[in-house]
């Protein structure tokens, strides 16, 4: 099994055995408890969740699932959630499908609504605006994601009073994910981790679970693919509590077709790296490219004071003009990731006070506890991504 995600070393699912689900198991048994979802880790400890839907009552839940020509996939999406999360409602927004996407979801018991405007972050924005829940699950509707971990992620969700939580994925099949995807993630999730100083293993994770004040008070921008890549930077640039869980990653079922191109994609990558750069750092991104500009400058202008010296005569008012040019646009540049600088901490002010206005849901806090008493401890490198902030929280 090639692992995604570093910590895990094996995964075991619990079977149709118990009433639940059919699954794959990945990895040798490990009796941990009735009902369970749970991930060994090298150093033999264990991840053990919660896994029982009855603790959730209380909340709203809304199952999220952005489709594009996914018949082959949706009905077996949909039946998935219902049983896993029996009191969630379940959305599936179809994006211009040609396939009968709509009609097969619809009959398998979706709410189904339709997103004219292409593009899975379009679709993922029109969702967070329509849909009033207190917990929102979001996953693609490829069928490569476990639903039964749907439980263990919202349990970790109000056990810790989480913001999001990142399902990371663990190829239980050695094609699950290509290993052009795989590289492109990897460079993207360090170079966050560079801007923000921590991040999560997996960043283009489809899988996620969020409450209702992160979904509320997020302003998203992007069009398709970045949106996860949006979604990660929002929490980390406000230091919201998040977390994140290794959960198993299939291949997509036979007659599915992905919608990524390795290519396309990787430029839009890069691409979302440099406008990340741009909007989070403007300081060094702009100082950086008044550099670029600059050493042209310098390289002409001795230049012509060689020529002046040895020769006695201005090489030319061309020559001239340019360095005075590029000289001028470099410290412009530099002026500008100055200016931008104060702007972002203005823009970061503004989304953090849209955030502290969106209250959480009116769940009584004994029903929290007693959720908090039952759910099984995550790992020690799970928790270290978790931000102790939950005091200004309560505060707001």
């Amino acid at each position: 099994m090639s692992a995604l995600h570093p910590l895990t070393a094996a995964v075991n699912i619990r079977s149709s055995a118990d009433g639940s689900l059919p699954a794959a198991s990945a990895a040798r048994p490990q009796s941990l408890g009735t009902g369970a979802v749970h991930f060994l880790v090298p150093d033999g400890s264990a991840y053990q969740g919660q896994s029982e839907p009855g603790l959730f009552a209380q909340y709203r839940i809304a199952v999220l699932v952005p489709c594009y020509n996914e018949a082959a996939t949706v009905a077996s999406v949909v039946a998935q959630f219902q049983a896993a999360l029996p009191g969630a409602s379940i959305y599936v927004y179809d994006n211009n499908s040609t396939d009968g996407t709509a009609e097969l979801a619809r009959s398998a018991g979706a709410e189904v609504r339709r997103e004219s405007r292409q593009g899975k972050g379009i679709v993922v924005r029109r969702m967070f605006s329509d849909i009033d829940a207190d917990i929102y699950v979001l996953v693609d509707g490829d069928a490569t994601y476990d639903a039964l971990s749907a439980r263990d992620m919202i349990a970790r969700l109000v056990q810790d009073r989480l913001d999001m939580v990142v399902a990371a994925r663990v190829e239980v099949e050695a094609t699950a994910y290509r290993a052009g995807h795989r590289f492109g993630n990897l460079l993207l999730t360090s170079f966050v981790a560079s801007v923000f100083g921590r991040t999560f293993t997996d960043m283009l994770s489809g899988y996620r679970v969020f409450t209702r004040r992160f979904v509320k008070s997020i302003p998203l921008l992007a069009r398709g693919f970045e949106i996860e890549t949006e979604l990660t930077v929002h929490a980390l640039e406000l230091g919201l509590p998040v977390a994140e869980i290794p959960t198993p990653y299939y291949a997509r079922p036979a007659g599915s077709a992905s919608k990524l191109n390795t290519w396309r994609d990787g430029l839009r990558i890069l691409w979302t790296i440099a406008g990340l750069q741009r909007s989070e750092r403007p300081l060094l991104f702009f100082t950086s490219v008044g550099g670029l500009l600059l050493v042209p400058a310098i390289l002409l202008a001795t230049s012509i004071f060689t020529a002046y010296e040895n020769e006695g005569v201005f090489p030319g008012l061309a020559a001239g003009a340019l360095t005075i040019a590029l000289t001028f646009l470099a410290v412009l540049s530099v002026t500008c990731g100055l200016v931008l600088t104060t702007v972002t901490r203005g823009r970061r002010e503004a989304k953090l006070l849209a955030y502290l206005q969106q209250t959480e849901p009116d769940a009584k806090d004994e029903l929290r506890m007693r959720s908090l008493n039952v759910t099984g401890q995550g790992s020690e490198r799970d928790l270290a991504l978790v931000p102790d902030i939950r005091a200004s929280s309560q505060e707001a």
